[in-house]
């Protein structure tokens, strides 16, 4: 008897493998796919992240405004200027404080200036 060890599959040490395995003996495991990132796909032109950063910016130039007690002009879509100090805002709306204070919702405005700097 030789002390020489046979490999599983009674393959003789001579002869090449047909790189079949014999039926019985497991095939390591296979390494998994990543599946493919949906996010990737997403068009840029359509992105939250954009409307989040409009959105932050215009909260950042109201409250800017507030703080400051900025005069302000806001006109309206259908011509009226209103005048006067921003008080508070919220998702739809904004608080002017001149002579009357006045609720204006955010859809009605078309434009908004300091009224240092007229725009008209």
């Amino acid at each position: 008897m030789s002390s020489s060890v046979r490999p599983p599959g009674g393959s003789h040490p001579g002869k090449p493998s047909s790189g079949r395995q014999q039926s019985g003996l497991l095939s390591p495991p296979r390494a998994k796919q990543k599946a493919p990132d949906l996010n990737f796909y997403r068009l840029t032109s359509h992105t939250a992240d954009q409307e989040n950063v409009q959105n932050q910016a215009e909260l950042f130039y109201l409250q800017k405004q507030i703080q400051t007690k900025t005069a302000m002009a806001i006109v309206m879509d259908n011509g009226d200027t209103i005048r006067g100090l921003i008080e508070w805002y919220d998702q739809d709306s904004i608080k002017v404080r001149g002579r009357e204070k006045s609720l204006v919702y955010k859809s009605a405005i078309k434009y908004m200036y300091k009224e240092g700097g007229e725009a008209e």
